[in-house]
């Protein structure tokens, strides 16, 4: 593959993705204490799951996007079969706990492989490097300390979430706010939109987004294809 100018990846699934200690842990918590109905572990667990899959649904049809918060609050509502008022939710604690709980079981680099293609591209001289992620559960101010954590901040020229912009993929608004930062970390070259590709796992997010930008692409993980191709 030829080697671009700049090189704008998807955090989750792409370069990152979840401990399994951690949605078990959350699953525990939320059975604990937000269930006066009694439901089981696994009604718990599908909440979180329809609850996700909802809104990322959502944010990549509307473009919009909806918070970790509010997406929490979805969770323990329909937990309870939307009968619970919300008011009684500590909402405070809620969160900082959450983000305790991230920290505690932080996500992992998705392969060894992963920083090793990071890393060549940085040392190769030339490109700069982005991400362009939608947030779920986990907000943008949360990934950038993992992203510290994990070291890997140090690969980014800059970083661009959802919920910090209140834009999600494919949004063509959000794609088009990467290539203005791209221009401007990059004003003593003429970076044309050739020399440009995204990576990513979802294909309407990512694939999706990235062409209608007028950007190349490229579909990792969700299929065949690895990280690995971008220097082989």
């Amino acid at each position: 593959m030829p080697y671009y100018l700049h090189y704008s990846f998807d955090l989750w699934l792409t370069l990152i993705k979840s401990n399994p200690d951690y949605k078990l842990e959350r699953t525990r918590i939320f059975h604990r204490d937000f269930n006066p109905a009694h439901k089981s572990i696994d009604e718990v667990a599908k909440a979180f799951r329809v609850v996700d899959l909802m809104c990322n649904a959502v944010n990549e049809r509307t473009g919009k996007n909806i918070d970790s918060d509010e997406m929490h609050l979805m969770v323990i509502s329909l937990i309870n079969d939307n009968q619970l008022n919300l008011n009684q939710v500590d909402t405070a604690k809620l969160f900082a706990d959450m983000e305790a709980l991230v920290l505690n079981y932080m996500p992992q680099v998705y392969a060894p492989v992963t920083i090793e293609v990071l890393d060549h591209l940085k040392q190769k001289g030339g490109s700069t490097i982005s991400l362009l992620s939608n947030t779920g559960f986990i907000k943008g101010a949360l990934l950038r300390k993992i992203l510290v954590e994990l070291k890997m901040d140090q690969y980014f020229d800059f970083q661009l979430y959802s919920d910090e912009v209140g834009m999600s993929k494919p949004n063509p608004a959000l794609f088009n706010l990467m290539l203005q930062n791209i221009k401007q970390i990059n004003k003593e070259k003429d970076i044309t939109l050739n020399n440009i590709i995204h990576i990513g796992d979802n294909p309407k997010a990512d694939i999706e987004g990235a062409s209608a930008a007028g950007i190349k692409s490229l579909l990792i993980n969700s299929n065949n294809q690895s990280i690995l191709s971008l220097i082989n």
